[in-house]
């Protein structure tokens, strides 16, 4: 069983049940993105992703609802993200030819940019380009497809007491205030008791709250959904209106009536915000953690929990965190060249074999 005290290893066990089992509650439409076309029912499909955002915020999990047609076209624009300069050139370019200043929107950039944005999706072959006497021609290959359907943000809070609620308060209320995800959880550790503790503390209305059982999990390896438990229900967020984007808030205190800082946030920046957003997670997804860590070292092992692995270290004897598992660790001991050298170069060491699993599993969580 995972070591308790690990918020890490609670957040990739939070993120392998949303996979296989989202979304929360006892409609039985939860699923993993590469099961969902196993039946007639179809439940919804899902991306999991995790520890990404914006630059003022940044989520513990994300849960894309996607559209599984959608999602099949748009792995015709490759495994790896399409950053905003490629969006815009892809999401714009026209069915026939034409000059590339005709056929695009203008930037709130210079066109050079554009201009490097179309090389590149050349060299990654997701567009045509040609030379039309002096001018830089472009057509699409494929049409961008309107692949998300909604976006959820889930903080993952094992132990939320007092003092991890009024820490987690302005987040959450700059995520409501904002409206960028369609819903915002609180995923904790379930207690048992009659009420949850969670739901007497200072979290805002808005925001859902969901509990997950370690032990159950555990027994039933990792899947069970029943494990998770819904004590607090979202409200669904404005996305396709203005947000409202807190900058700065009063620091409290009796005599403290300072109004908080806030500016808008237009619709349009916040649909593209989302797909930018939605981009980052279908590349990353939330098995990227041994980019972070060092598998290369010869403690490093990956430990199965039913169908889930997670990162175990043999010289703690536990599951070890992102943060820890470094080349600082005092335990760190890279691996022996001998244990690189077997399947040399194309195969590598035990390192290498840790990652290429990840990214298969990852990969097998989008459709084929």
């Amino acid at each position: 069983m995972p070591d308790a005290d690990s918020e890490f290893v609670f957040e990739l066990r939070a993120c392998r049940w949303a996979e296989l089992h989202w979304p929360p509650g006892d409609d039985g439409r939860g699923a993993s993105a590469a099961d969902a076309d196993s039946d007639d029912d179809r439940p919804r499909p899902v991306v999991v992703a995790r520890q990404l955002g914006t630059k003022r915020r940044r989520w513990d999990t994300i849960v894309l609802e996607v559209d599984p047609e959608g999602l099949r076209e748009r792995r015709n624009f490759g495994r790896e993200r399409l950053d905003p300069d490629l969006l815009h050139v892809v999401r714009n370019a026209p069915a026939e030819w034409a000059w590339y200043r005709d056929a695009l929107p203008h930037p709130d950039y210079p066109w050079r940019y554009v201009r490097e944005s179309i090389h590149a999706a050349d060299d990654r072959g997701i567009l045509d380009v040609r030379k039309h006497g002096n001018k830089l021609q472009i057509r699409r290959k494929w049409r961008y497809p309107d692949w998300v359907r909604r976006i959820v943000a889930v903080e993952n809070k094992p132990d939320l007491d007092a003092s991890a609620a009024r820490a987690l308060k302005p987040q959450l209320e700059y995520d409501v205030a904002l409206g960028l995800a369609d819903e915002v959880w609180v995923a904790t550790r379930k207690t048992g008791e009659r009420v949850e503790p969670a739901l007497l503390e200072a979290v805002p209305v808005e925001a859902g709250i969901l509990t997950l059982d370690d032990e159950s999990e555990a027994a039933a390896g990792g899947v069970a959904r029943d494990a998770a438990s819904v004590e607090w229900f979202p409200r669904s967020l404005a996305v396709d209106d203005p947000g409202t984007r807190i900058l700065d808030r009063p620091s409290g205190g009796k005599y403290d009536q300072s109004a908080a800082t806030f500016e808008y946030a237009d619709p349009e920046r916040k649909a593209t915000k989302r797909l930018e957003i939605a981009e980052r997670a279908y590349e990353r997804g939330w098995r990227n953690y041994a980019e972070t860590m060092r598998p290369d070292c010869r403690h490093f092992q990956l430990r199965r929990e039913g169908r889930s692995l997670l990162p175990y270290c043999a010289a703690k004897g536990r599951n070890q965190t992102d943060r820890e598992c470094a080349g600082s660790c005092l335990e760190f001991s890279p691996e022996p060249p001998q244990w690189r050298m077997g399947a040399w170069p194309i195969e590598g060491g035990p390192g290498k074999a840790i990652r290429r699993l990840l990214e298969d599993r990852r990969e097998r969580a989008r459709p084929d």
